[in-house]
């Protein structure tokens, strides 16, 4: 995602809801309760200073590229320093001094909504639950039941603002975001996409999901006449009928939701020409969140590939043939429950990175576990099939996003991958950060595949700070290429190794601790570089430099998103030739996702999977070996 930014362009006009890509908005929130307790006391996101940033971006290029060319980049970071690098301080200042948060407007723009590749896939991460242990409709109907019945129960706890504020090294974390998971859809434009958010407290909130079955959608109120949420047996008794009305598959209007944005904005404006259709796209939009019954079974395979392939239903459904018809990308939330145990979830980027998402998964994990029924609620709203008329030019659109979608989905190499000789309390046995260990056996394990080190990005979060989103862990540092060359030179002794293993964990924590604390380096420089654009001024020398396109071209492309149940983000590389990979570090083990193309010859996950177990090993066996004395 960070490689694919644009330029700011002038936002659309409003939709119906509140509007959060409108440059000057944010959700305008009243605490009422102990989740946004802290949010007015939240510290507003700080500007590093010019000489921070650059000398720290200098040392990151350092391992990327030539002498030469970092002599060059040296030049030209000079140069900034004098000029244009203290106006655009200025002008980032004073943005700081008018806005909630200088970056998050910003953020949201070029990173998804003026974004006209598709979102599926790159943009859109998924996430694997446990596999469960039905294996008929009936049980996939209960279960599909039970976490409609667990994400409400969770919507409670945000309407009445009783969840408890999250923290991070003992300080609270902006919550922003779990206010907007719920009733929030992303909405196509031919230039700029725009978001719309409809939130409980709101004028007449929605009551109701958007139940997906072969490729056709219904509207399900989740509460009764009374307004207590149904039952599990009450959706149960309610997804039964849906399935009941809908015994044939419809034309594949989900794989629309996958082509790129300008192309899917088009057909948007023919489909919302009738009105019965408008009706229908607000219904969705509107809807809490979108429930896919797949009503496919997985594609044949052997079982080693059954865990990749469970991912990969949930990242894009499979391809026309299978499941991608029956999803809709652009919804915040959208979850899967297959035929056979098979389920997940999907998340639009546009409002919240992972950790909100995995929030709701744990819960909704543990309420199926419960098995409870719940209170009936006092009667229920007849199901609505929401109609669609298809007119011969939306058809046909159909048919080539088909094609579009297929070559996507078909082109994704992706591994499912559980390392189980142990986890992150081994690293807390060593003293080490258990993300920083990770990260640097990442580094090992694509050193040991091509020879030299590559721009790594991992997700910083920046909820420290009031709407705060992310920045970049950039995770190859001149500590992790000394060590990943000396790990794999027989002439370098082990005592040498462990010690520039450590020194190589150790930078990446603090690379961690200052890019959390605001003082990361990307989103500065993103920074001045959205100034100079904002201003008519030229984009700096600096931002033209080839190392500068070398630093931001990540090669691999991760993030931790832990949970406490046994589940794995993932979500696609995000330059053709690179990797992207997720990963939830467990006490004993940990579980990966690791992605890359097929149609690059560079590139194999099953590859990158097994040379990322051997440094695991590998590391293992350098800290646990006995040392010789000094």
């Amino acid at each position: 995602m960070i490689t694919m930014l644009r330029h700011l362009r002038k936002p659309l006009g409003d939709h119906a809801g509140l509007i959060l890509s409108k440059m000057q908005r944010e959700p305008k929130i009243k605490p009422i309760g102990r989740m946004f307790a802290v949010q007015d006391s939240l510290p507003r996101l700080p500007l590093p200073s010019v000489e921070q940033t650059l000398h720290k971006y200098l040392r990151t290029v350092q391992p990327l590229v030539s002498a030469e060319d970092y002599r060059h980049t040296e030049k030209l970071v000079e140069a900034f320093k004098k000029s244009p690098g203290p106006e655009l301080q200025a002008l980032l200042e004073k943005r700081a001094g008018e806005k909630t948060n200088w970056l998050s407007d910003w953020w949201k723009d070029v990173a998804y909504l003026s974004i006209r590749t598709p979102v599926v896939i790159s943009s859109n991460p998924a996430v694997i639950f446990p596999r469960q242990d039905y294996t008929d409709k009936k049980g996939q109907l209960r279960f599909a039941a039970k976490v409609i019945a667990g994400v409400i129960d969770y919507k409670v706890m945000i309407d009445e603002q009783t969840l408890p504020v999250e923290l991070l090294g003992g300080k609270p974390l902006c919550m922003i975001q779990y206010y907007t998971i719920l009733g929030g859809c992303r909405v196509p434009g031919v230039k700029r996409d725009s978001h719309v958010l409809y939130p409980s407290t709101e004028p007449n909130p929605p009551r109701h999901v958007t139940i997906m079955h072969k490729n056709q959608l219904f509207s399900l109120d989740v509460y009764g006449n009374d307004n207590r949420p149904l039952n599990v047996e009450q959706l149960y008794q309610q997804l039964t009928k849906i399935v009941e009305m809908s015994p044939n598959t419809a034309p594949s209007i989900g794989v629309l939701t996958m082509g790129d944005r300008t192309s899917w904005a088009k057909t948007y404006k023919k489909l919302v020409k009738d009105k019965v259709n408008q009706t229908a796209m607000e219904s969705l939009q509107r809807s809490i969140f979108v429930m896919c019954l797949d009503s496919t079974g997985e594609q044949p395979t052997d079982e080693d590939h059954t865990n990749s392939l469970a991912i990969t239903q949930m990242l894009h459904g499979g391809g026309s043939a299978y499941n991608s018809g029956n999803r809709w990308f652009d919804k915040t939330l959208q979850f899967v429950v297959g035929e056979k145990g098979v389920c997940g979830l999907n998340y639009e980027h546009t409002t919240a990175e992972g950790p909100p998402i995995a929030a709701i998964m744990d819960h909704v994990l543990t309420f199926c576990e419960k098995n409870e029924t719940g209170l009936k609620a006092g009667g229920m709203t007849d199901v609505r099939k929401m109609e669609l008329n298809y007119s011969k030019e939306v058809l046909k659109d159909i048919e080539e996003a088909k094609v579009q979608a297929d070559s996507m989905a078909n082109d994704v190499d992706m591994r499912g991958v559980t390392y189980d000789r142990y986890g992150k309390n081994f690293a807390k046995s060593q003293r080490l950060s258990p993300d920083g260990y990770i990260q640097v056996a990442m580094q090992l394990a694509y050193f040991r595949l091509y020879g030299k080190p590559c721009a790594t990005y991992e997700t910083a979060s920046l909820r420290r700070f009031l709407h705060g989103r992310t920045d970049t862990i950039r995770s190859c540092s001149i500590d992790s290429f000394n060590f990943t060359k000396a790990m794999l030179d027989s002439s370098v002794s082990q005592e040498v190794k462990v010690d520039l293993f450590k020194k190589a964990v150790l930078a990446h924590r603090k690379y961690t601790d200052e890019a959390i604390n605001g003082n990361g380096i990307d989103r500065h420089l993103l920074g001045w570089k959205l100034a100079a654009v904002e201003a008519g001024q030229n984009i700096p020398d600096l931002h033209m430099d080839g190392s500068y396109a070398t630093s931001l071209y990540f090669k691999v492309s991760t993030s931790q998103v832990g949970a406490k149940h046994d589940a794995v983000m993932a979500f696609g590389a995000v330059v053709p030739d690179g990797y992207g990979i997720c990963y939830n570090p467990q006490n004993t083990k940990i579980n990966f996702s690791v992605s890359s193309y097929f149609n690059s010859p560079e590139t194999d996950s099953k590859r990158f999977a097994t040379a990322l177990k051997e440094s695991l090993d590998d590391l293992h066996t350098l800290l646990g070996a006995p040392q010789a004395k000094l």
